[in-house]
């Protein structure tokens, strides 16, 4: 375990950059020091693979952070974005929209824009479900198990949609399921960052309540700790933060549970502002190395995350049950 904070953060730090000046060197095309510095021919290239790195970035920090608001909330190291719901129906809303606007006349530039919109569409609707329900289950594991149904009804939902879709939709959704990570423009670059921002502000307001929730029920009420607006503030975080990724860059799974794992390995579990920094940090530079995986291997991002997520969450599965037996 990690002894020195802030000498691991500067390592992750130095890291993070030597990653993100690969990232800008991946890709079909070879650019040089001036495509970067001026206006040259090969400027357009440059600009995809700015916003790559950011989309990458502002991933790295949203869907880690959702994960360890909702693991340290619900004290479960398996909880993440999707347990709630949220990326699920995201998914469905998507699905929706790709299967029936199949006769809309949109022009493709706009395709992207709409994916989006639906996603942050459903997310929202579902986010205000949850909040409505909220009060109805005193107990955490309730909320889970709510969301754990919902999504599995939004899966139900879309395999039906998936069953009597044409080719072309079914197609285009499943490419969307992928995950992209050098299709946003500038103007969504702009709009993500801000609804991550958003979500990183409420974050930052739980994290102080989550200290004293974690040191137990009686010991949060007599600190003051209204716990009712801890869960509110909770659920709208993780909410805001994984449903942006997800409406931007499809359902990138996994990452929410792994590296806040990781995290509390590295360092002091009980330290949750460290915790936070870290997380944020080690999900950049995730992102980051997935994203020129991606781009070598011409993999989708999803297929990636999932291929090194599933792996390590069946491994915290076996340890877990090692340790009770």
């Amino acid at each position: 375990m990690i002894k020195n904070f802030k000498t691991s953060v500067f390592l992750l730090l130095f890291l993070i950059v030597m990653s993100i000046i690969l990232n800008l060197n991946t890709g079909y095309s070879t650019v040089h020091l001036d495509d970067f510095l001026g206006n040259t021919e090969q400027s357009t290239i440059v600009t995809l693979r700015y916003n790559r790195v950011l989309s990458m970035l502002l991933a790295g920090i949203a869907i880690p952070t959702s994960g360890f608001l909702l693991q340290e909330y619900f004290q479960n190291p398996l909880a993440g974005p999707s347990v709630l719901g949220i990326t699920s129906v995201a998914s469905l809303s998507v699905a929706v929209f790709i299967f029936f606007s199949q006769d809309w006349l949109i022009p493709e530039f706009l395709q992207n824009s709409f994916l989006s919109f639906f996603a942050i569409l459903g997310s929202i609707f579902m986010m205000f479900v949850l909040l409505g329900f909220v009060h109805r289950f005193p107990d955490k594991s309730f909320l889970i198990i709510f969301g754990f149904l919902i999504s599995a009804l939004a899966g139900a939902i879309v395999s039906i949609l998936q069953l009597y879709a044409n080719n072309q939709s079914l197609k285009n959704y499943i490419l969307w399921s992928f995950g992209a990570n050098n299709i946003l423009s500038g103007n969504q670059i702009t709009v993500l960052f801000i609804i991550v921002f958003i979500g990183l502000g409420m974050a930052f307001k739980s994290i102080k309540p989550l200290i004293g929730n974690s040191l137990g029920l009686q010991y949060a009420q007599s600190l003051g700790v209204n716990l009712k607006h801890l869960k509110w503030l909770i659920i709208m975080a993780s909410s805001l933060l994984s449903a942006s990724v997800t409406a931007f860059l499809g359902p990138i799974l996994f990452i929410g549970i792994v590296v806040p794992h990781f995290c509390r390995m590295l360092y002091n579990p009980s330290k949750l502002w460290q915790q936070w920094i870290f997380n944020m940090l080690l999900g950049i530079l995730i992102m980051q190395v997935f994203s020129i995986f991606s781009e070598y291997s011409k993999l989708p991002i999803n297929v990636i995350t999932s291929l090194f997520g599933i792996p390590v969450i069946l491994l915290m599965l076996v340890q877990s049950k090692s340790y009770s037996a």
